[in-house]
């Protein structure tokens, strides 16, 4: 392995390779330890978190799309907390010698702030904010579909740590480009995109909606052309590093997001599939940088020809 083909910094975070998981998709990364060499990896964004625990949805909280193109979850943000988090989760992940980005979900601006200051702490490398959750106190809003309700966060996020603050996109807007901007206006540090799709399955049946909740985020191969599309927009719009993702399964569509403008990419239903997908993504990464001649990854990055 020549891994310092693939060294970059992210937001001032020095990672071996600008391959991360998703969170949702690789547990907490112990999880995946006896699969993949999770030092080598850009860094593992952990299960959501927040502030209370969380048992999650009802009924079916998975299920696959017609052709294996996708898969369909309404998980519900299951977790022990924030607390657990840190006395006993996050102790044992350090030994691991990752960066470990901690995904968060709140109910209210506020509950972002609380969780961005609790997660201040020595060991968390980033905090990603899920954007995609209801904002209770204003009757249901998405924070993620209205650019100021995104741009709220953000700040509150920001102003209550001093970690790098990564705002994670919904695919579920009109124009990707708005609510990159407005998050970059209200001072974060990085993107990430693209978040899940909203889909629904119906069991014809029984007549009734597969999903627990009758609808789940579409993840997925099925995706991709929507998430590559959305970071290419997004590039276009602002100048914050960009981690790309959405459907991705292999090196040729990692190299596709880097070309579109990511500064890093996410893998996340792909583990679900071959837990050791990221290490063979890393080594194909390599391989393609060698036969062209690339000293650096980071000459890949926007390097789309038109």
């Amino acid at each position: 392995m020549q891994d310092n083909l693939l060294s970059t910094s992210f937001c001032g975070i020095r990672m071996n390779t600008p391959v991360l998981t998703a969170s949702g998709t690789f547990g907490f990364g112990e999880e995946f330890a006896d699969f993949v060499a999770l030092s080598r990896l850009g860094g593992v964004c952990v299960k959501g978190t927040t502030l209370a625990p969380r048992r999650g949805n009802e009924g079916v909280r998975i299920a696959e799309t017609a052709g294996g193109a996708g898969m369909l979850n309404c998980i519900g943000l299951e977790n022990p907390g924030a607390d657990i988090f840190l006395q006993e989760t996050l102790p044992r992940l350090t030994k691991y010698s990752m960066n470990i980005i901690v995904n968060i979900s709140g109910s209210t601006p506020e509950d972002y702030g609380t969780l961005a200051e609790k997660l201040d702490v020595p060991g968390v490398a980033a905090i990603e904010l899920n954007i995609s959750c209801p904002n209770v106190r204003e009757g249901g809003i998405v924070f993620g579909t209205d650019p100021r309700a995104a741009a709220q966060v953000t700040a509150e996020a920001k102003s209550h740590t001093g970690k790098p603050v990564i705002v994670k996109l919904s695919p579920n807007v009109t124009d990707i480009k708005v609510m990159a901007r407005a998050v970059e206006e209200a001072g974060a540090d990085a993107i990430s995109l693209i978040n899940t799709l909203l889909g629904m399955e119906i069991d014809i049946r029984t007549r009734k909606p597969v999903l627990g909740n009758v609808t789940g985020g579409l993840s997925g191969p099925c995706v991709k052309p929507v998430a590559l599309r959305m970071v290419y927009e997004a590039r276009q719009a602002v100048s914050l590093p960009l981690i790309g993702m959405g459907g991705i399964t292999c090196w040729q569509d990692a190299v596709q997001f880097f070309l579109a403008g990511a500064d890093a990419v996410a893998v996340g239903t792909a583990n679900f599939v071959n837990p050791a997908v990221t290490m063979e993504i890393c080594d194909g990464l390599e391989a393609y940088l060698q036969a062209n001649g690339m000293k650096n990854i980071r000459e890949l990055i926007g390097a789309l020809e038109q």
